[in-house]
């Protein structure tokens, strides 16, 4: 990409304005040491915009800016129902988990679980949670993100691939490692508005180069009159057939996006993920937090506009206009197909970029996509420390460990988390399928956990051995659904069914499992249980009033794009 001076002006402006607020912020008080909840909850000081802002930059990384992007060119609008059923979860999340997380006191989620079932169950999911940030998460976003880097500023090859890792990490580090969560969270108010604004101008741009006119508005009638399916919300089977021969149902398997296992995938993520929920966490009473919840639900709305639509126009310019299909010839020119003839999906916002935005505006939009890489590092880098020290060293290793052993223990925990995804993430290049085995599989155990937590937090019954059985024969009711596409398909006993729903499957066979095992175990209220009231569950007013207003505009899309 042709780089203009005003370009690395504006780019270096936005690395020199994140590092100063993340040092500054990360300051210590003359005479006064940083305490474990400064470091690890931002003393619990956070307002409610700065809550929403953070939990939208933690989440927004370049999985959605790329991968989306991707997934819009495959797939259509369809997609956004992960960013537009968040917005209706995070509703659920303020208001029926919160109040109870934050009435524990909780610095972390496996926390929950110590004081809801046992030591012993916390301790297996902290470690699961560990592995699943450092191997899965913070190397996936390292790799994405130097792919991306490589892609829009190098030549696509990987020459730049290893440079780009390591300065994202370094990056985020620069911060996140000293300042906590504090620095963390202040920094991604400064990020979302970049990552937001940087979206939406790449998404103008590359609508006013659709048609002749320049117009964004005609280039958007354009888009919608050339391909109507793509803008389909409820898929049927067989309606799309991505560029690469599959149905798109088994992705987006029809009603399950609004009643199946969306629900699964979505609360999982949004209530009982510590680099999501830790920000709430932080707030600074609950209303503060549950307005912060309610905030970021309106983001979760828009987002759309800037992951997905952004790939759908990439599917529209690259069409034939004879036949109407995507021209063969004119995306292996663009770099669209790889190395075995498929159609790479994710270059779709990589070439808008590179395309058509403007020198001087490229600076920008580059800033806008390390934006969202870097604060999902940081907010990953800070939620892996914090489960280790609180979970694993403050509760197993040294009991009596002070504030001052617990913030070095963090600080050195997140160095070495880093370093390691630093140095798995080059590796995914060449280990692409055995990753992406990986990330599916990821899916696997996501529905027993979310289950455990369900009956922890609403079903007094529940006992801590059914909570163990329900976590382990979770995996054999998943596998199940695993091993028919494999070589068994043709077995009457296996059935064969999109991944949406079996995870619904997975997660009301784990319920039923720990019902029926608290069930034989004396049927009473364990002594943890959690006492529920509506006292607990009330909300404000102004609450009740923006969350109404989130479920009238997602109702509303989905009727106007059914």
């Amino acid at each position: 990409m042709d780089f203009s001076t005003i370009d690395i002006v504006v780019f270096s402006l936005y690395a020199i304005l994140i590092l100063s607020i993340g040092l500054y912020v990360s300051r210590q008080k003359e005479g006064k040491s940083k305490s474990a909840e400064d470091y690890f909850l931002a003393g619990k000081s956070l307002p409610w915009w700065a809550i929403g802002a953070s939990l939208i930059a933690a989440n927004i990384s370049a999985e959605q800016f790329i991968g989306m992007s991707g997934s819009g060119f495959a797939l259509g609008l369809a997609i956004a129902s992960y960013e537009w059923m968040a917005a209706i979860t995070l509703l659920v999340v303020g208001k029926f988990f919160l109040p109870i997380f934050i009435e524990k006191g909780l610095y972390t989620i496996p926390e929950f679980i110590e004081k809801r079932y046992s030591s012993n169950l916390k301790t297996i999911l902290a470690v699961f949670w560990i592995a699943l940030f450092v191997f899965v998460n913070l190397t996936t976003v390292l790799f994405l993100g130097g792919k991306a880097l490589d892609t829009i500023i190098g030549s696509g090859d990987g020459s730049i691939l290893l440079i780009s890792i390591i300065g994202l990490a370094l990056f985020a580090a620069a911060y996140s490692l000293w300042g906590g969560l504090a620095a963390v969270a202040w920094t991604d108010v400064i990020q979302v508005v970049l990552l937001i604004f940087g979206g939406l101008l790449m998404t103008y741009f590359a609508l006013s180069n659709v048609t002749d006119s320049g117009s964004f508005l005609d280039g958007l009638k354009y888009i919608y009159d050339k391909a109507p399916e793509r803008f389909s919300m409820i898929l049927s089977k067989g309606e799309i057939i991505t560029p690469n021969g599959r149905d798109a149902w088994w992705d987006l398997p029809g009603l399950a996006v609004l009643i199946g296992g969306m629900w699964v995938a979505n609360l999982y993520y949004w209530g009982f993920n510590q680099y999501i929920i830790q920000r709430t966490l932080a707030a600074k009473s609950l209303e503060e937090g549950q307005k912060g919840i309610v905030f970021a639900a309106f983001l979760k709305l828009i987002i759309p506009l800037i992951v997905v639509l952004p790939g759908i126009i990439a599917y529209v310019m690259n069409l034939d206009p004879e036949t109407g299909q995507l021209n063969m010839a004119l995306l292996s020119n663009e770099g669209f197909l790889g190395s075995a003839g498929n159609i790479a999906n994710d270059n779709a916002a990589p070439w808008l970029i590179k395309n058509f935005i403007p020198v001087g505006l490229k600076g920008l939009i580059l800033a806008a996509l390390a934006a969202a890489i870097v604060s999902s590092l940081a907010s990953m880098i800070n939620s892996t420390s914090t489960i280790f020290t609180m979970d694993i060293y403050k509760s197993t290793i040294n009991k009596k460990a002070d504030d001052k052993q617990m913030v070095k223990v963090g600080r050195l925990t997140g160095l070495v988390a880093l370093i390691i995804a630093m140095i798995l993430a080059p590796q995914l290049g060449s280990l692409g399928q055995v990753f992406q085995f990986i990330q599916e599989y990821t899916g696997v155990v996501s529905p027993g956990i979310l289950a455990v937590f369900l009956m922890g937090l609403f079903y007094k019954k529940a006992t801590n051995n059914a909570a163990i059985w329900g976590v382990i024969l979770s995996i054999p009711i998943a596998m199940y659904f695993k091993v028919a596409p494999n070589g068994w398909s043709d077995a009457s006993i296996f059935i064969n069914i999109p991944f949406m729903n079996q995870m619904l499957v997975t997660c009301i066979g784990t319920l039923s499992i720990i019902a029926l095992i608290s069930y034989f175990e004396g049927n009473d209220d364990d002594p943890k249980g959690i006492v529920l009231s509506r006292k607990l569950f009330a909300t404000s007013s102004t609450f009740n009033l923006a969350a109404f207003g989130v479920m009238l505009i997602t109702a509303m899309l989905y009727a106007i794009f059914w």
